[in-house]
C-alpha cells in the first residue's frame, strides 16, 4: 500500500502486575484496513488502548507516522489524527444525534468527513439526528458513535468490538460502512472476536492469542483451519505468511 501509518516495535503492556502484551509487532499501511482477531482476554483492546495513550507501553516502541508516540498524551494523539470508537460506544446522552457528532469535530482537523459526509455515509443518523440518544439502540448507537469519531478527521481509526451485542442484521450494516471510510482514505484498524466479519473487510489480519501475534497474513492467503488453530492456540502456528 506504500506509506507506513503506524508501526508497533515489539512492545509489553501491563497494568499494574500484570502483563498483557508481550513483544507484539505490527504495522498498519497509509488508506489501509487491518483486522486485530483473537478471543476474548487476547490483548485486542489493550492493543487499541496503548495506541491511543491509554495503557502503559513498558518496552518497545509505537511509531506513528515518522513520531515515537512515547509520552505523549493520550488528548495529543487525538490532534495529531488518532481517533477509536471504543467498546461500549461512549456517547453523550443527554445531547441529540447531531449534537454528538458536533463534539467529535472539537479538534478542528481538516479533512474530507464533515457533518453532511457523515450523514450521507450513515443514511440511518440522517434520520435519527434531531433525536436525542438516550432511546436509542446498540446498533445506532455504534453508528453514531463511528461518525462521531470520524468528525474529527482521523488519518488512523480504531475500531474496538464494534459487533459486540448486536444482532447480525446491525452488524452487517456497520461494517459495510468500513469500506466506504477507507475509500475516503482513513486507515482502518478493526479489533473483532468474530472472524468473519473482521476477514471480510480488511486487507490484512493479525490474531492474538494471550498477548502474542500467533499469525499474520491476508484474508485469501491463509487457510481457514490455520486461522482457527491460531486464534484457539490449537498449535505452535507462529508468524504466518
Amino acid at each position: 500500500m506504500g506509506d507506513t501509518m503506524i508501526t508497533i516495535n515489539s512492545i509489553d503492556v501491563v497494568y499494574g502486575d500484570f502483563q498483557a502484551l508481550f513483544g507484539v509487532e505490527l504495522h498498519v499501511d497509509v488508506a489501509e484496513t487491518v483486522s486485530i482477531i483473537g478471543a476474548n482476554g487476547a490483548g485486542k483492546s489493550t492493543l487499541l488502548r496503548a495506541i491511543c495513550g491509554l495503557a502503559t507501553v513498558r518496552s518497545g516502541s509505537i511509531v506513528y507516522r515518522r513520531d515515537d508516540l512515547a509520552g505523549v498524551p493520550a488528548h495529543r494523539r487525538v490532534s495529531a489524527g488518532i481517533s477509536m470508537v471504543p467498546e461500549g460506544r461512549r456517547i453523550f446522552p443527554s445531547l441529540t444525534v447531531e449534537e454528538n457528532l458536533l463534539v467529535g469535530a472539537h479538534t478542528g482537523r481538516k479533512g474530507p468527513w464533515t457533518k453532511d459526509a457523515v450523514l450521507q455515509t450513515f443514511p440511518l443518523l440522517e434520520r435519527l439526528r434531531k433525536r436525542n440518544t438516550d432511546g436509542l439502540s446498540g446498533g445506532e448507537r455504534q453508528t453514531l458513535a463511528i461518525g462521531r469519531a470520524l468528525m474529527a478527521n482521523p488519518d488512523l481509526l480504531l475500531l474496538d468490538e464494534v459487533s459486540l451485542g448486536l444482532a447480525p442484521v446491525v452488524v452487517k450494516q456497520v461494517y459495510e460502512a468500513i469500506p466506504l471510510v477507507q475509500a475516503q482514505g482513513t486507515t482502518v484498524v478493526v479489533v473483532e472476536q468474530d472472524v468473519n466479519q473482521a476477514l471480510s473487510v480488511c486487507n490484512r489480519f493479525y490474531c492474538l492469542l494471550e498477548g502474542r501475534i500467533s499469525l499474520t497474513g491476508r484474508p485469501g492467503d491463509v487457510p481457514k483451519e490455520q486461522i482457527t488453530d491460531a486464534y484457539f492456540g490449537l498449535s505452535s502456528v507462529e508468524g504466518g505468511h
